[in-house]
């Protein structure tokens, strides 16, 4: 088992693992415009291998940018299907590469969760995990009801409440969560339960409700993007999902719980660090202003949303001038223009991430 760690892995290990993939690649995607992995799977087409992209039927930007997603794969050979609309959301993240690795991954195929965000994936040959994760992939690609074998991936909606609970239960020491949001009534009230018990929890993230003795920091800088726990510094929990209701019970998601001693220990490690880290970054901000914390996370999110400007210029550019070589253009003049454009094309966003941020919800994906 190899654990990925991002933003520090970057994608050579994905794009490895897909030039490597001899006879079929098959991919479960929710968001995806990392067109490094893009390539390397039109590439695998090229060589003769079976590639397979289980695409979500929406999320919270929306169906346009999944069905450009699709086009494109479609053009280059890839057999493309659409999940069913009978659930909340197809969030899962995983990839198996000739039935024979499987990659269990908390982000998204994004630049945004691979080289900004703080994630987690896992790589495993595990025979057992490998055949469980093709039975649910052609679950849902046929869109048939899937049972999962006893003890083995975390998926919702039809186990991750019950095991991830039970991974909770286990806690006697120390317990360290990487999350979002906790949300969930009753997994709220086993932490509390665990804590007055003795356990040492941790979470990174956010608890819409205080427990007395659990100790939560917001991640900074770096952006929050996984769901992960250690128990005990010996098991540990990377997936999609939150210790939240809608992703335990109305959402396709795909989690691993593992035991490997050297994967566990890189997470902690991480996991300490990014605690420091999370210390030092509120004493720094302590005293600020409240607004000047919204401003500074609306600017964040709105960075986020927005689209790369290069490409975008040079598109519209192109539009406009199309191949004339004769036009004149005052680069001051442009620049000002383009400086009131885009202002008053903010503007909307903006509103939008100012109630997001107030209500609460950054950080979570939709």
């Amino acid at each position: 088992m190899k654990l990925l760690v991002q933003p520090d892995d970057g994608v050579r290990l994905l794009v490895e693992g897909i030039n490597n993939a001899t006879r079929s690649i098959e991919i479960l995607v929710f968001r995806f415009d990392q067109r490094e992995l893009e390539r390397a799977l039109a590439s695998a087409v090229t060589r003769g291998v079976s590639v397979r992209a289980l695409i979500a039927h929406t999320n919270r930007a929306g169906e346009e940018n999944l069905r450009k997603l699709e086009l494109r794969l479609l053009a280059a050979g890839v057999t493309v299907t659409r999940t069913a609309d009978d659930l909340e959301r197809y969030h899962g993240k995983l990839m198996l590469l000739d039935r024979r690795e499987l990659y269990i991954l908390a982000f998204n195929w994004t630049h945004m969760d691979i080289d900004h965000s703080r994630s987690f994936g896992v790589i495993t040959r595990s025979p057992a995990l490998v055949k469980e994760a093709a039975r649910l992939f052609e679950a849902d690609t046929e869109r048939q009801p899937y049972e999962p074998d006893p003890g083995s991936l975390v998926v919702s909606p039809v186990n991750a409440r019950r095991l991830l609970a039970e991974f909770l239960k286990g806690s006697k020491k120390r317990l360290i969560v990487y999350d979002p949001k906790v949300s969930d009534p009753a997994m709220i009230g086993l932490l509390d339960e665990r804590c007055r018990a003795g356990v040492e929890i941790q979470v990174l993230g956010r608890m819409t409700q205080k427990i007395s003795g659990v100790a939560v920091r917001r991640l900074a800088p770096i952006r929050l993007h996984t769901r992960t726990m250690v128990r005990d510094g010996s098991l540990a929990f990377v997936g999609s999902q939150s210790l939240r209701a809608v992703e335990l019970d109305a959402r396709r998601e795909v989690g691993v719980i593992f035991r490997d001693p050297k994967a566990v220990a890189r997470l902690v490690e991480t996991f300490d660090a990014d605690w420091a880290q999370a210390k030092q970054a509120a004493q720094e901000t302590e005293g600020e202003a409240p607004v000047a914390k919204v401003a500074r996370k609306v600017a964040k999110l709105v960075a986020k949303d927005l689209p790369q400007v290069a490409p975008v210029l040079n598109g519209a550019v192109k539009e406009i001038v199309g191949n004339a070589i004769d036009v004149e253009l005052n680069p001051e003049e442009v620049e000002a223009v383009v400086k009131g454009a885009v202002k008053e094309a903010v503007k909307e966003v903006v509103r939008d991430m100012v109630r997001e941020v107030v209500e609460g919800d950054a950080g979570i994906d939709q």
